[in-house]
């Protein structure tokens, strides 16, 4: 078990424990991924089979053992191995941040490890009041991120109990709600409506899914970023400010989503002062599916 026990560094402190322990590409097992919740284990593949050497290290290694199978036909909540039967949320930190976790939510558990390299960004770019947009905020991760660093946040999302979540989150870590502003609908539609309010921010997050459905509206990655991008550049500050883009499509290539980023600044009529390209956190070695980067608009 030690290939196991030496990932384990990733979570270093008391100040972080949630990450990434072990991606596929260390072990042979390419399929394999294993993150850790606070001692919960995820373990996620791509076989419909559970990995035997998994098996087994709870107590010792682990306080519980959970599966999830990477499948879009089978988008269900993890299933229980072994261990501690979790029934309900639990809280976790990453560099000091408290964020609730749910493996009886769905698919996904509150709080996606590999944007912890943007977090830790965007701690470090805000300024005391700064007003800055999360759009597709699901639980509002980079949202508490803001308000912890001083800055004014506002989290929109299509989903309501997310949102809510989001609001436990802010809780957890004593945030005042009343300080920051929550918008339930669709991000473009939203968008829109605070470019006729003359309502604008120093940073804006984009980090939709890849495929979305509002009623008859459908929102595509490859189709509709530079739109994206050109509505959110409309509502930047006129003296300039930033745009985190993050897409996870595992297909479009960076050299392909760099370009459509380009093209909603074009489009807005706003100039590309600075671009930075922010990688994975290096515990998810071999696999480079998160693409997210940091624009600097004059």
């Amino acid at each position: 078990m030690t290939q196991w026990e030496s990932h384990l560094q990733v979570m270093a402190s008391d100040q972080t424990t949630a990450g990434r322990i072990l991606h596929g590409a260390a072990i042979s097992r390419p399929d394999v991924r294993v993150d850790s919740f606070d001692g919960h284990w995820l373990v996620q593949t791509r076989d419909d089979a559970f990995p035997d050497e998994l098996r087994g290290i709870t107590p010792g290694l682990a306080r519980s053992v959970w599966w999830k199978k990477l499948k879009k036909e089978a988008r269900k909540v993890p299933e229980w191995v072994e261990g501690e039967c979790l029934g309900e949320s639990f809280s976790v930190k990453e560099n000091g941040v408290s964020f609730l976790i749910d493996f009886g939510a769905g698919y996904s558990q509150g709080l996606f490890l590999d944007q912890r390299l943007n977090r830790e960004e965007l701690r470090q770019r805000i300024q005391p009041g700064d007003r800055v947009l999360n759009c597709f905020a699901y639980t509002c991760s980079f949202s508490v991120v803001t308000a912890l660093a001083g800055g004014i946040a506002t989290s929109m999302d299509l989903s309501g109990p997310y949102l809510e979540w989001g609001k436990k989150n802010f809780c957890l870590n004593q945030i005042d709600l009343a300080d920051h502003f929550f918008c339930k609908g669709d991000v473009m539609d939203w968008l829109k409506r605070f470019a006729k309010q003359g309502r604008t921010f120093r940073g804006i997050i984009l980090d939709p899914p890849t495929f979305s459905r509002n009623g008859r509206k459908v929102f595509k990655v490859e189709k509709d970023y530079a739109e994206l991008v050109c509505l959110a550049a409309n509502v930047l500050d006129d003296t300039g400010g930033w745009l985190l883009c993050s897409t996870n499509h595992h297909t479009l290539q960076s050299w392909q989503f760099e370009p459509m980023l380009c093209e909603g600044l074009d489009l807005a009529g706003r100039d590309l002062k600075n671009i930075q390209v922010a990688p994975m956190p290096p515990e998810f070695d071999g696999d480079d599916y998160l693409k997210s980067f940091w624009l600097d608009v004059e």
